[in-house]
């Protein structure tokens, strides 16, 4: 289109804003429309998508990532909705969850910390199997 500008060149691997190349309009990382905004970026102003689809998406290469470029998506603004208020149920059924990650499963005590996913158990069990073996 005449009078559209380019990103520079470095980046127009990932600048298809119209949505031939990817299926969905891509941009690259920082370089997205104003009007769209991921989900954090939504949460920040004190939104939810509420519901539509994706309208574009951010890609960009990362060191950390072995499979490929990375991905974030993009949500219209002005179709968002506000986010829902916290209920007490909902506010206690939190609680209750949070408590569950924080309790060790071996010793059955709150440890006040999120019980690593990679041992299973609270830290001092796992030192006490790991001596044990």
């Amino acid at each position: 289109m005449p009078g559209r500008l380019l990103p520079p060149p470095v980046v127009t691997r990932f600048w298809d804003p119209d949505g031939e190349r990817y299926g969905i309009p891509t941009y690259p990382y920082r370089l997205a429309p104003d009007d769209l905004a991921t989900r954090r970026q939504l949460r920040a102003r004190g939104l939810r998508p509420g519901g539509q689809p994706v309208a574009a998406q951010i890609l960009w290469n990362s060191r950390r990532s072995r499979t490929g470029p990375r991905a974030a998506y993009l949500y219209r603004i002005d179709a968002a909705l506000p986010v829902r208020p916290m209920t007490p149920a909902r506010r206690a059924a939190l609680e209750k969850a949070l408590a569950a990650r924080r309790t060790c499963p071996a010793c059955r005590r709150d440890r006040g910390y999120t019980i690593p996913t990679s041992f299973g158990v609270c830290l001092p069990c796992a030192d006490a199997t790991a001596l044990a073996a």
